[in-house]
Parts: structure tokens; sequence; C-alpha cells
């Protein structure tokens, strides 16, 4: 059996169009192919075998490309790390898979050599990468494919951990690169798309866009960090044609000086995701003539699981049908299949579903007879579409009734004024839990709070009114755009104050801005 081909298409039909470009170095399929079949056999003379972990710490650089494209000739697997995380939290996770090898770029390098020191892991620089391949021999690169099977893993991938530790995802071949096509056909992605992969290569955000682009011969332009600037100066020099980000940096980019008269006439779709994108951040694009998809995904179910919303409907919570091979429902709490327009929980199954986490390969509580109970609270219409309404775990009841944080959080973002926001329950002796919400105010806009909720009673029934609304100055995100909102909590948990449960927030709080 021949190993999964990354970029088999491309490599084969388009050999001398350029895949990758970062900054003033690019590389065409003919040479990608060549770096994967040399760090193979680098990799193999080191002794790795099939199914061994190769970690690699660092900024969006050639080196995790050359990494997935590797896997399967090699047999190994690759894991990226989050480069934001600190030595004890890196420590955690390279312990849990035991990388027999990491990759280390200039920037991280302390951190790097560090984590070898204190668990015994070979470190290769990056730095030092390029003369590694260079030098490999090329006598025997293609015999050392071995067969590899569509189950067998190609990355290992740690979840945001939003609402909790980070689990490692095991994504096989069959996740990784079925997903890809899927969304090439879905998406209608051609060979002469170009796009920028400026969110962090570390997470899932590669397998969103620059994955399915490989597949089908199109160009990645690989910015190391996300600038909102020098992004707009790339989509303009190079034409990009498909924008990928998350809502946060759309909005950055809106803002950035010369997104007005910019010329972006070759772009002919914009795709969001990792939260939900208002129609706030959406309409500067909208107003250019750019066409939006917003959509939803996870690391566990091969990054985009719907297909997205309507670019007609405003509702940022809409996400629209399934992937193709994506099975999905919605369930109450007792596993029976919700009633249409009733929110329960979503759990999907099917090819692109990953093969469990590393060290509970066989399960554990997320994955219940071959289906993956996703955390995720869901409503589906009678047309079968799906809408994402938040997290069982940030659900609260006020008043005996279900107040879902996005639909409150989707309000306070149509208030002009309002660049973020973020709500969650919190203990009240007379309704059980009322909303508390931090909101970040756009440049020059004063937040209110009394005004605020006043205005969102056209919006929104009472019980679903934050009984707080205060401003604060940022709010924590992770590395793909999601609020932190127990970090968020934390951060400012002085302006809640001691509350014990026997006092009521609103009585305590009132009308408070």
């Amino acid at each position: 059996m021949s190993p999964p081909d990354v970029i088999g298409f491309a490599r084969l039909a388009l050999p001398d169009r350029v895949a990758i470009r970062a900054g003033d170095r690019a590389w065409t399929y003919r040479q990608l192919e060549s770096r994967a079949r040399r760090l193979a056999r680098r990799l193999r003379d080191r002794g790795l075998a099939p199914g061994d972990r190769v970690a690699i710490l660092s900024h969006n650089d050639i080196a995790h490309f050359d990494l997935l494209i590797a896997a399967p000739i090699a047999g190994i697997v690759a894991v990226p790390l989050n480069t934001r995380l600190s030595l004890a939290e890196l420590a955690a996770q390279v312990a849990l898979v035991q990388p027999a090898l990491l990759l280390v770029d200039p920037a991280h390098e302390a951190l790097g050599i560090a984590l070898g020191l204190a668990l015994g892991l070979a470190t290769i620089r990056l730095s030092d990468h390029e003369r590694w391949l260079a030098d490999a021999p090329t006598d025997r690169l293609q015999q050392i494919a071995k067969p590899r099977h569509a189950d067998d893993l190609h990355l290992i991938l740690f979840t945001g951990g939003s609402t909790g530790q980070p689990k490692a995802a095991c994504l096989p071949y069959r996740q990784t690169l079925g997903n890809a096509d899927d969304s090439a056909r879905h998406w209608r992605l051609r060979a002469d798309d170009v796009a920028i992969q400026s969110t962090p290569c570390f997470h899932a955000a590669a397998n969103v866009l620059s994955l399915p682009l490989l597949r089908i011969g199109g160009t990645v332009l690989l910015m190391k960090q996300f600038e909102p600037a020098e992004y707009l100066r790339q989509a303009v020099a190079h034409r990009a044609s498909i924008l990928f980000m998350v809502p946060t940096m759309f909005a950055a980019v809106a803002d950035a000086p010369g997104f007005a008269d910019a010329d972006l006439s070759a772009v002919r779709l914009a795709l969001s995701g990792g939260a939900p994108c208002p129609p706030s951040v959406r309409d500067p694009y909208r107003a250019r003539g750019i066409r939006f998809r917003c959509g939803f995904g996870m690391t566990e179910a091969g990054v985009n699981c719907f297909q997205g919303g309507d670019p007609a409907i405003e509702d940022p919570q809409v996400v629209g049908l399934p992937m193709p091979r994506l099975l999905a429902e919605v369930r109450r709490a007792d596993g029976v299949i919700a009633a249409i327009d009733e929110v329960g929980e979503l759990c999907l199954a099917g090819p692109q579903v990953c093969a469990g986490y590393w060290g509970e390969l066989e399960g554990g509580h997320s994955f219940r007879d071959g289906w993956l109970h996703t955390g995720d609270l869901a409503r589906r219409n009678a047309a079968g579409r799906y809408t994402i309404c938040g997290r069982i775990k940030e659900m609260y009841i006020s008043g005996g009734e279900n107040v879902y944080p996005p639909e409150v959080e989707a309000a306070l973002l149509q208030e002009p004024g309002i660049a973020e926001a973020c709500v969650f329950g919190w203990p009240d002796a007379r309704w059980g839990e009322v909303g508390i919400a931090f909101v970040v105010a756009r440049a020059g806009a004063v937040i209110d709070g009394s005004a605020l909720r006043g205005a969102l009673r056209s919006r929104l029934a009472g019980y679903k009114i934050p009984a707080l609304i205060a401003a604060v100055p940022a709010l924590p995100r992770s590395a793909v755009g999601k609020i932190l909102k127990a970090e968020a909590r934390a951060q400012y948990a002085a302006m809640l104050g001691e509350m014990p449960e026997s006092r009521s927030a609103v009585s305590r709080f009132g009308n408070a801005a």
C-alpha cells in the first residue's frame, strides 16, 4: 500500500507552481516534495521508527509544512507545540506525547533547549534546518516510504483549552486529508487561488485552508506572525483571492491604514472561524464587495465541520449544513435526539472525527458509541441547518430559564460602540444565576452600562439582560481568537468583588455600568 500523499495531485500536475511563499523565499511543489523526502531520510537515519512523534516549537515557518508532507513518507507523527505556553505547560504536553525529536526556531531556542534538557529530548534548531536538509543523502530516497493506512496518525494537535486543560487530539490521515479535500470541493478552491496563512500553524489553523490549497495546487503566503498592516500589504501585493482569519484579526485589518483604498479586487471569499463573527466585523468587507462565510469547527472533527452560514443571514452563530462526510445530531441530556429547533448537545461522527486523545485512545467521556460529544450546544432547523448556541459549561439558568451567552454577546455587539463582549453566569440568591458582561469599547466610544441594558430590552427577554455590564480595556484570547472566559473572570475579579450567593447581584449592581 502506498503512503498517503499530502501534495500528490499538485506535485504531479503542477510541479513548478509556487506552493508556499514566505517573505522573499518561495518553494514550488517539486521543491516541497524534495524537502519532504530529504527530511524523511534524515529522520529515518536518526533511528526514528513509524509512529514516533516529532514536535516543532516555532512561529509559522516552512518547517511546519516540511513535517506535514514528510510524515507519511517517514511514518512519523507531527506534533506542533503552542509557542505562547510557558516552560511548565510545554513540559507537561511533551511529557504526555514523548516525541523523539524537537525542532525549534530561533525565537524559541532557549525554551526548546530547556525542554530538551528537562526531558532528555533531542533538539534541532531551525537555524540549522536548511543545511540539515541540503546535506541529506539523495540516494535511496524513494525506498524509505513505508505502507501507511488511512487510520494511521498524521498529527497530534493540542486543543485550545478554552474550557479546561488542552488535550492531545490524534488526527489520522482519513481526517486531515479527507477534510482538506471536502473543504476544497465545497469552497470551490482553484489552483490559481492565493491565501495568507497568518493564524498559527501550531493549532488546527493550517488544516483550515493551507492544507486544502496544497491539495489542489494553490499558493500559500506564509506570515511568521500576524500583523494587520503587513497582512493587508501582502493581500494587495500578491492578489490574495481567499482571506481566512478569526474575527479579531478581520477587525484589525479593517482598521489598518489604507484599508479603504487597498486593491482587494482579487478577493472572492472571506472565511471566518474560531469565534462568532458579528455583522459589525463583516460590514467593512461586504462594503468592498467581499463575500463572507462564517464557519464552525474543532480540532477533534476535521476543523471545517460545517459549510458556513449564508452570507445573507446576520446571525453569526448560524453555521449551515454539515460537511458531506460528517454526521451531526443534536441530543438531549438523556441521549435522545432533540426536536427541530430544540437546543441540545452537538454530537458528531464519521471519518472526519479524530481517533481520540493521546493516552486515552479507547475513548474517554467525549467519545461514546462512535460519537464525539462536543460539549457545544446547538439547534437544527427543519432545513437541516445548524446554529451554535454556546458551550454547555457556559450556559446558565436565570429564574428557571436557560441563557446562552453567545446570544447575549451577539446582541451586545450590535451596539456600535462595542468591539468585544464576554458574558457568563454569576450566582444570585434570588434568580439562581444572573449574567455578567465584560465589554471592550471601540476607539473613542464610551460605555454606559445603564444605557446598554436599556437598549438590550428591544432585543432580548428581560432574564437574558446582564445584571452588570462593565467596560474593560481588553479580553484575554486564545491563539485562535476565542475569548478565555475563565481568565477574564480571574483577571477582572476585583470588579465583581466578593459576592456570596446569599446576596443578589441585581440588588448589588442594579443598573451599574
